[in-house]
């Protein structure tokens, strides 16, 4: 079977599915939380049990991509194909019962980011983006879909601008966050993977982040770049193995911030 949209999609779509009934299960009941560090960073039995759910899907449907998730052991694999999954992107959102944690399942090649997924199981929404030839960009709920476009916004004054942490990363990746937002019209906090989701949809023009996993942005990066906007790390380079990100409606918005960010 060639490796088109028709061949993945399927699979990436099995993924959020499954995904979206093992973390409803859980979301808004008493949870036990463990954290993975030092720093308070939060992990429930949703989060391991819904990847466990995807990776049985792949174990099916594809056992020989590679797949790279965030609660177990990455898997080699032989097609030079890699699956991307975050269970839940933004677990401390999820226990604290707020709606804009979400399920990133993304697709990978040598090149890049090829199809994302940011699934948010309660309020049904799925944001779909995929760079296979043209690409594809939608949101989906219940029977519901409409293409996804970025905004056409050029001007800093006229942005909302979005990051999960008020503090960014260091104290000079939030310095640096906060002379960008200082030229922008709003700024809002706290979204983690659904802000990408908003840009994809035309409703925000920039996400700025730090301190990055290659899980926490592959999906959301497929995603914006289909969706018509662009993503890359602080310095203009490839922003999908981590670190930081600046995901932008427009070139003349990601110049603009760009500077600022290395002001």
């Amino acid at each position: 079977m060639a490796d088109d949209l028709e061949t993945f999609a399927p699979v990436a779509e099995a993924l959020a599915d499954a995904a979206r009934v093992v973390t409803l299960e859980h979301f808004r009941t008493p949870l036990a939380v463990a954290s993975k560090g030092d720093h308070f960073d939060p992990v429930t039995v949703a989060d391991r049990a819904a990847e466990a759910a995807m990776r049985d899907i792949l174990a099916r449907m594809r056992p020989d991509d590679a797949i790279l998730g965030e609660e177990a052991a990455a898997t080699p694999g032989t097609t030079g194909w890699t699956w991307v999954l975050d269970p839940i992107d933004g677990t401390r959102g999820f226990i604290s019962g707020t709606p804009t944690w979400g399920v990133l399942v993304g697709l990978r090649d040598t090149d890049g980011p090829r199809l994302g997924i940011v699934d948010q199981p309660f309020t049904g929404e799925r944001f779909y983006g995929a760079s296979f030839g043209p690409s594809v960009a939608h949101w989906t709920r219940g029977d519901e879909r409409r293409n996804l476009r970025v905004r056409t916004t050029t001007d800093l004054a006229d942005a909302t601008i979005l990051t999960t942490f008020p503090e960014v990363g260091t104290a000079a990746e939030g310095e640096a966050f906060a002379r960008v937002a200082r030229h922008c019209r709003l700024t809002r906090y706290g979204m983690d993977c659904y802000g990408y989701a908003l840009l994809a949809a035309g409703h925000v023009d920039l996400v700025i982040e730090a301190g990055l996993q290659v899980y926490d942005i592959l999906a959301p990066m497929a995603l914006v770049q289909a969706a018509g906007g662009i993503v890359t790390d602080w310095q203009g380079g490839p922003a999908q193995d981590g670190g930081t990100a600046i995901a932008a409606a427009t070139p003349a918005l990601h110049a603009a911030a760009l500077d600022l960010l290395n002001g």
